[in-house]
């Protein structure tokens, strides 16, 4: 049960922030909109809420993949708990960062001596941290998908964990390369679509161990 509510916690967080994205990139949060635009403090919160609980529950799934996991496999899935970790770790620190102090700092209008700790897109020390975060990600799903070997809905798992996977270049070089966020905005699809087939796949395995 803790991989099937993780994976499903995992998906509504992920849509959460989706949502959050195409509002603030269509400047209905108060920025000027687009993905190089300072967000406001409210799509600050609205933005990295969702994600700052993505990080445990992503986490979280990928051990109860992990524990799901035959003998055999486990070196695919143990790879996929340590990058998963790594990626945890960098957006957590990142976003209660930018919660606790840069958003209110920034509602308060008083931003000096917090400069090193702004979110400016493809412009700043935590952008460059966020899109590591999410490169580490992308490993952890690749090797994630290393675990499932079977058909039907194991291979839709398996399809989607690659292809959230093969995102990796296009997050991990948006720095030199600004362009790539419009392949990396797939993750739109690719990750929700992973963990929700997990979802299903976690149920299906508590349904049958009970039977």
């Amino acid at each position: 049960m803790v991989g099937f509510w993780s994976a499903v916690l995992a998906t509504v967080f992920s849509i959460a922030y989706i949502v959050g994205q195409l509002a603030e990139w269509l400047g209905w949060l108060g920025s000027r909109g687009g993905p190089e635009s300072t967000s406001t403090p409210l799509g600050l919160v609205v933005l990295l809420t969702p994600s700052l609980f993505l990080g445990s529950s992503f986490l979280v799934l990928v051990v109860s993949i992990h524990q799901l996991s035959s003998p055999g496999r486990r070196i695919w899935s143990h790879a996929a708990v340590a990058f998963a970790t790594a990626y945890t770790v960098l957006i957590s620190i990142n976003y209660y960062v930018q919660l606790t102090l840069v958003a209110p700092r920034l509602a308060s209008g008083r931003v000096e001596g917090i400069e090193p700790f702004l979110f400016e897109p493809f412009d700043s020390f935590l952008y460059s941290v966020d899109i590591l975060g999410y490169s580490f990600m992308s490993v952890a799903t690749l090797f994630a998908a290393g675990v499932f070997t079977g058909r039907g809905l194991e291979r839709i798992v398996r399809v989607f964990l690659i292809a959230n996977g093969l995102l990796l270049p296009f997050i991990a070089l948006q720095m030199y390369f600004h362009w790539l966020i419009w392949i990396a905005a797939l993750w739109a699809v690719t990750f929700p679509a992973s963990t929700w087939s997990l979802a299903i796949l976690f149920r299906r395995a508590t349904t049958t161990r009970a039977g």
